[in-house]
């Protein structure tokens, strides 16, 4: 297929029909395959052919989605998940396992936060958090003879951090291992994380991809860059692999090793598996990510900077305002815009939080962001209500602050709506 520019991959990506084929991509709603020969079924499953043989590892409908997200972020493969979670769980847990050591940014989704400091420990992995303007010399500090990666989100969810992207990948590479990435909230069509050093990429797809709030579902991106050979430190992928008749990835599948080991190792044995069906629909809000986020970012700067003069706010963290201190970060990695996400703390702390979303009459109150209809919640007793005060600190998450999803209606119908909500919550 011709190399063609982001916004047209948006469309075409991932799918080519042939003549006489359906034009838009189908929904393959199958569980199985079928097959004249069974010794071909067994080459399937021993990996030494490609093709279809069971959902739980690879469809059509998934594979053509994950192709398209491969092409947009610039990767060698991608694998589609049941949820952002998943993606999340899988990026690390491919390469580190009971014994290891994982550094991550603690501005992090609070689900993200409680994956990696409970559920994970529980199974072995240790975790040092780190705050997201961390030093290059306290990054250095926290690593660790077993440490096997280093994680962090693009643009934090909901603090609004803009990540050192390139700072992070020559930390995490002078240390042998591959810096892994949330790039949820930018998307590929505001940043390339690949492009500044990133080795492997995951997005909730629930979010911006989907960006109808109709599928729940996650992706994992492999940038095809990190040589899991130079040193010792993943024996997963560079030794055999026995429930495979010893096949080593490294030298089966070369630069594709990570993404063919996570699926067909642990997407075999936990099935994390979105629906066929979840996967087109996601597959439709791709076709339009590009003139959505356009949208998104023009209005939540210009909802950002009404907040801004407001009155009714303390404080407003929005990359794209120039007064941000992450302002030369942003235009550096997102220089066509971040996201339609902002963060503000409204004078009155929590009561006036309460009262602003109660008196949102457009805006929808959801645990859901990054949609194309405006919505607003409050995550110190939502998303991030299981950690402690010094955990919500860490995270940049205050009792006083608001996340505001910017949506695509009219912006002077959204910021109509703010006003009158912020008059109210001051009364």
């Amino acid at each position: 297929m011709k190399k063609y520019k982001i916004n047209t991959n948006c469309l075409h990506a991932g799918y080519s029909p042939k003549n006489g084929e359906p034009r838009v991509l189908p929904i393959y709603q199958s569980t199985t395959y079928k097959y004249d020969s069974s010794v071909e079924m067994g080459q399937l499953f021993d990996l030494e052919k490609s093709g279809y043989f069971y959902t739980r590892l690879s469809n059509p409908t998934n594979d053509a989605v994950a192709a398209k997200i491969a092409a947009l972020e610039g990767g060698v493969g991608a694998m589609l998940t049941s949820s952002g979670q998943a993606a999340s769980f899988y990026s690390v847990f491919n390469i580190a396992s009971a014994g290891d050591h994982v550094i991550s940014s603690s501005a992090i989704y609070g689900g993200t936060f409680n994956l990696f400091n409970v559920t994970m420990r529980k199974l072995g992995i240790d975790f040092t958090f780190l705050r997201p303007d961390a030093t290059e010399e306290e990054l250095n500090a926290a690593f660790r003879e077993n440490t096997k990666a280093v994680f962090a989100e693009t643009l934090s969810n909901p603090s609004l951090h803009v990540l050192d992207i390139e700072m992070y990948a020559r930390c995490a590479h002078a240390h042998g291992v591959p810096l892994i990435v949330d790039n949820t909230f930018p998307t590929p069509i505001n940043c390339r994380p690949f492009e500044f050093g990133a080795d492997i990429v995951i997005h909730s797809t629930t979010k911006y991809m989907d960006g109808h709030a109709t599928s729940v579902g996650g992706v994992l991106v492999d940038s095809g860059n990190f040589d899991w050979t130079q040193n010792d430190k993943f024996p997963g992928l560079t030794t055999p692999d026995e429930s495979y008749h010893g096949i080593t990835y490294t030298e089966q599948f070369g630069n594709a090793a990570y993404i063919t080991k996570s699926l067909s190792q642990l997407m075999r044995d936990l099935g994390s598996i979105p629906s066929p069906h979840n996967a087109f629909l996601l597959n439709l809000g791709l076709e339009t990510l590009f003139l959505r986020m356009e949208r998104h970012c023009s209005n939540a700067l210009k909802v950002a900077q009404f907040l801004e003069n407001s009155g009714y706010v303390n404080e407003v963290t929005y990359p794209g305002l120039e007064g941000n201190k992450d302002y030369e970060l942003a235009k550096k990695y997102m220089p066509n815009g971040t996201s339609g996400v902002i963060s503000f703390r409204i004078k009155g702390g929590r009561e006036a939080a309460t009262k602003f979303m109660d008196s949102l009459e457009l805006a929808s109150i959801v645990t859901h962001v990054a949609d194309c209809r405006t919505c607003c919640l409050h995550p110190a007793s939502t998303t991030h209500r299981q950690l402690s005060a010094q955990e919500l600190e860490d995270c940049g998450v205050y009792e006083d602050l608001i996340r505001f999803s910017v949506g695509i209606e009219d912006v002077d119908d959204i910021i109509d709506d703010v006003k009158q909500a912020l008059e109210k919550s001051a009364q």
